[in-house]
């Protein structure tokens, strides 16, 4: 290269890093990616995309950027002391969160002031060195988040001890005697925490519940949905409250409504439901076309706003569905009773009633309180028996129905609804808990019936507050929305993908995106690679929220969408109802903070439920597996850790870990970008999808975990076989693996 192209290509780089650096000065409080970066400042080719990554990661390791996850930056906004929240880790890695921008800086034990996990603190942050992580201390605790802690009671004869279950305390709780509300050794307990003094190492507390002894299936239970802070008991006040309210459907409540009580009717649910809020009627016109009504359970025309009902209902937003139970957000008697669409019974419900052709065309809809009277109650299971054999009841109605589901299911997909179909795992489950099976719960055509019309009914209430008809301006509302994925994220999905010879859009409409996934998913149906991709592209989306800024439904594919149809088991279905017949009778707009702080608490219990079902559902994996010890499995590898392999198991969908300690053919390298650990000398790659056969080493109830051992192509441990089946304890296996084998 001559001295001329040397120095023009130094400019040229000195022009790119320019930009770079003038485009991070312009982003504030924005957080960004090298592709965005590449993007905005027309960067097109792969050496100066490479280069501006390479920059990104010099300017974090200086300091001049911020890392807040891998590969996304954002420019500083503190300076030596920020609020935040704490975050504490029972591995000692505790950090705060500041509030300003995000970013996650490590506080160590000492400098902790014993804050606890959720807990609002204000920090003094050191000045940063270069190539260091940023370290912070506390200096206040402003505000004590209200908590409490599970575990199991070792009592002795003056104190006890709470052994606690949690990822955000490594030290055991001291209870003095007159604090452990009669607990002895082997009950597992809810304690809160009523001191930590300084130099000390254990905080003291006091015993709040005793659940039961640990190992009780019960107790178990309850002690998941402690943990996650969920209500494991209603109070008594608010179902003596609930059981004096009377069905009232009186001949002036049914004179204000749509009697739709001599309308076909009927309810299509789990064959173990027993809250029936939604029902489908069904009739043709005089001009041949049909009338379908989706009927919704009138919750809210018996629990008013501020009531104690209403108030209970609002804290827990959501009925929790755990393997063995549902936790109800509303009282038995309404839930289960008056509100509940029951057969034979006359029930108050809110209705979106269409008029469509045979093509699915929705010709026009009215949305209006109405009075019905179901017919007959389906199982999933009866209905789907009417659909493949055409005898039982209702067997034209439904026929219908499900026809014009299949064209509204086929034109979601055309309009760029992204088609996930994954089974859930069940448990066949004795009277004491124990879990004797698994199955599959797959969705056939008659759930998809019901889904599609429900989508329809939602999509069609948020419409109509969300682009009201003329000049109307809309109005405040509960609306249910699902950002776009993130661009890193989709951009490393069409890498891979097109690695494997399909193609899959990073950047378009969401329509175009969401038609390029679908088209890879099918086409990567029974195919080796068909469960990476697929794990991929799930993760790539983001997770739906309840909001009052509508930025529509990106997985449905859907401009206006709510939630309306589900009012038993969801508070915001009832601030929809409420909002809706505001508006139906001429109202003005609600108050939107006010809602908004609804919907965002709404979002955030929903979160906790849906952790919650999963703990219930991988510790009766656990239990279930405990009595498989020693026995051969083949599986997927569905998660890859810098700790390990996660594998989930084909015969019945249990996940557990291969410890990095237990890979001791060769070193191995994270390698976080490509979803795989790479050995150092031979190459060996484990991939996220990939096909392997385990063994099931140990299953550890408390912590509710299964691990793992890899077999060779011979089924044969690929660890040394002294390990397997020993009955050391975990801390001496840990030991042992320090000393024997080879680690990261």
């Amino acid at each position: 290269m001559t001295q001329s192209s040397k120095s023009t290509s130094k400019s040229k780089s000195n022009a790119l890093e320019k930009k770079v650096e003038d485009f991070v000065l312009q982003q504030k409080n924005n957080t960004y990616n090298y592709k965005q970066v590449a993007h905005a400042i027309g960067a097109k080719t792969p050496t100066q995309q490479r280069n501006i990554a390479l920059q990104l990661v010099e300017m974090a390791f200086k300091g001049d950027i911020i890392e807040v996850s891998p590969g996304k930056y954002k420019s500083p906004q503190r300076g030596n002391e920020a609020i935040g929240i704490f975050v504490r880790r029972s591995n000692g890695k505790n950090s705060v969160v500041t509030e300003t921008d995000g970013e996650a800086i490590f506080v160590a034990e000492r400098n902790s002031m014993h804050a606890l996990n959720g807990d609002r603190v204000r920090v003094n942050i050191a000045a940063r060195r270069r190539g260091v992580e940023p370290e912070a201390e506390v200096v206040e605790i402003i505000e004590k988040k209200e908590q409490t802690f599970i575990g199991t009671l070792k009592v002795d004869k003056h104190f006890g001890y709470l052994l606690t279950d949690s990822k955000f305390l490594s030290t055991d709780i001291f209870i003095p005697k007159a604090k452990l509300k009669g607990g002895k050794t082997g009950d597992k307990a809810v304690v809160r925490i009523t001191e930590w003094k300084e130099d000390f190492k254990n905080p003291s507390g006091e015993v709040i519940d005793i659940l039961g002894k640990s190992g009780e299936n019960t107790a178990e239970i309850h002690a998941i949905l402690a943990e996650y802070g969920l209500p494991y008991k209603y109070p008594s006040a608010v179902e003596k409250a609930a059981d004096k309210i009377d069905a009232g459907i009186t001949d002036e409540v049914i004179a204000n409504r749509i009697d739709m009580r001599d309308v076909l009717t009927f309810t299509i649910d789990p064959v173990d439901a027993k809250d029936f809020d939604d029902a489908l009627s069904f009739r043709t016109l005089p001009n041949g076309n049909y009338e379908v009504g989706v009927h919704i359970a009138d919750v809210t025309h018996y629990v008013h706003p501020d009531t104690i009902i209403d108030k209970e209902a609002q804290k827990r937003a959501t009925s929790v569905y755990l393997v063995d139970r549902v936790v109800p957000m509303l009282p038995e008697h309404l839930c289960n009773g008056i509100c509940s669409l029951r057969p034979d019974e006359e029930k108050l419900a809110f209705s979106v009633i269409f008029e469509m052709d045979k093509d699915a065309k929705v010709l026009n809809s009215t949305i209006a309180r109405t009075v019905i009277k179901s017919n007959r109650r389906f199982s999933y299971e009866e209905a789907q028996e009417v659909i493949e054999t055409g005898l039982g009841d209702c067997v034209e109605e439904i026929q219908a129905l499900n026809e014009m589901a299949k064209i509204l299911r086929r034109q979601r997909y055309e309009n760029g609804s992204v088609e996930f179909d994954r089974a859930e795992v069940k448990f066949h489950i004795d009277e004491k808990g124990k879990p004797l099976g698994v199955f599959f719960k797959v969705s056939k055509d008659a759930n998809k019936l019901i889904e599609e019309f429900m989508l329809l009914a939602n999509r069609t209430v948020a419409t109509y507050v969300g682009k009201p008809v003329g000049k109307k301006k809309p109005k405040a509302f509960v609306y249910r929305v699902h950002d776009v994925p993130d661009p890193s994220r989709l951009a490393d999905l069409a890498a891979i993908a097109r690695n494997f010879g399909y193609k899959v859009k990073a950047s378009g409409t969401p329509r175009e995106i969401n038609r390029s996934i679908n088209k890879m998913l099918a086409e990567v149906k029974g195919r080796g690679e068909e469960n990476y991709l697929a794990t991929l592209a799930i993760r790539s989306m983001a997770k739906a929220i309840y909001t009052t800024d509508n930025i529509g439904h990106y997985g449905l594919g859907f401009e206006y969408y709510t939630h309306f149809t589900s009012p038993i088991r969801r508070y915001p279905d009832m601030m929809v109802h409420r909002l809706l017949e505001r508006y139906l009778d001429g109202g003005r707009s609600v108050n939107l903070q006010k809602l908004e702080e609804q919907c965002k608490h709404s979002s955030e219990m929903e979160q906790l439920a849906a952790n919650a079902e999963r703990s219930s559902i991988k510790y009766k994996q656990v239990e279930y597996m405990q009595e498989h010890l020693g026995e051969s499995y083949s599986g997927i590898i569905s998660g890859v850790t810098e700790w390990g392999l996660y594998v989930e198991l084909n015969d019945n969908l249990c996940e557990g870990l291969v410890p990095m300690r237990d890979l001791a053919d060769d070193y191995y390298d994270f390698d976080e970008k490509n979803h795989c650990l790479i050995g150092r000398r031979h190459n060996h790659r484990y991939r996220l999808g990939d096909n392997v056969a385990i063994k099931v080493a140990r299953a550890d109830l408390e912590k509710k975990q299964l691990d793992f051992v890899l077999l060779d192509d011979k089924g044969n441990a690929m660890r040394r076989e002294d390990d397997m089946g020993s009955k050391m304890s975990v801390q001496e296996a840990l030991s042992h693996g320090k000393k024997k084998r080879r680690r990261k």
